[in-house]
């Protein structure tokens, strides 16, 4: 099996040995299936829009709920990645605080930096990359293997590397030029990480249904799902942020 680029989906993360004291791991267990994943994906899409919705029709009073739903969810994500956990209440307890966060964010897009509809077509473009994504992948028109993955987790490590010294530029006040702003570089850039998002994409079906075929219990169809989201949620923002550059630069 070959490393997935999530991190919430590591090469143990199907593995029964890590669970050493899981009673629930046997022949007589309910197996992990695909249809399982989908739904559970589903019941957490629609915990994040509804608490989305929710906190975007609160703006800009429940302003502070967007920092409240980023370090929530960033907590919870860590809790669930290095403990394994496959609890459904943490795991839509993750749901729901990332919702907060979207609901915040999109909201300043749309209202305080003028851009009315951008989060709705955000989501749908969202959801297009990942229908046209497990299309693709079930077609086997992208075969994930080693050289794919190192290429995708190479390139993911290195937009996270830009980030994380746009960041900390933005503290000690000098910032990366170009690839957050509206020009040609800028919106490039931001079409290489949605590149690279949806290819996580197809790195997450395959680890999924790598888990499938090795018989794995139903317990982990929360993790697996769970997973998911990460990279749903990572893809709908740089959407928002791409379509935002669009919108700039054809607003000059």
């Amino acid at each position: 099996m070959y490393r997935s680029g999530n991190p919430a989906l590591s090469d143990s993360t199907f593995e029964k040995s890590a669970y050493k004291e899981a009673n629930w791991w046997d022949e007589d267990s309910n197996l992990m299936s695909i249809e399982g994943v989908s739904e559970k994906t589903g019941i957490l899409l629609l915990i994040t829009a509804t608490t989305a919705i929710a906190t975007a029709m609160r703006m800009p009073e429940a302003g502070a709920l967007i920092l409240l739903g980023v370090i929530g969810g960033f907590i919870i994500a860590m809790i669930v990645i290095f403990s394994g956990s496959m609890n459904p209440m943490l795991i839509c307890t993750y749901a729901a605080f990332e919702g907060l966060a979207l609901g915040g964010i999109t909201w300043i897009f749309e209202v305080y930096l003028e851009m009315p509809g951008i989060g709705i077509l955000a989501a749908l473009l969202t959801f297009l990359i990942l229908g046209v994504m497990i299309a693709i992948y079930r077609a086997g028109l992208i075969q994930w293997d080693r050289n794919t993955a190192i290429a995708v987790t190479s390139a993911l490590g290195a937009i996270v590397l830009i980030y994380l010294i746009s960041i900390i530029g933005g503290f000690l006040g000098f910032e990366i030029p170009y690839i957050h702003g509206s020009g040609p570089i800028g919106i490039a850039f931001s079409l290489f990480v949605v590149g690279i998002g949806a290819l996580c994409l197809v790195a997450d079906f395959d680890f999924i249904e790598k888990g499938v075929e090795r018989g794995a219990p139903k317990q982990l169809e929360w993790r697996a799902a769970f997973g998911l989201m990460v990279t749903l949620i990572w893809l709908y923002l740089e959407i928002l942020k791409l379509l935002a550059k669009i919108a700039a630069r054809t607003r000059r």
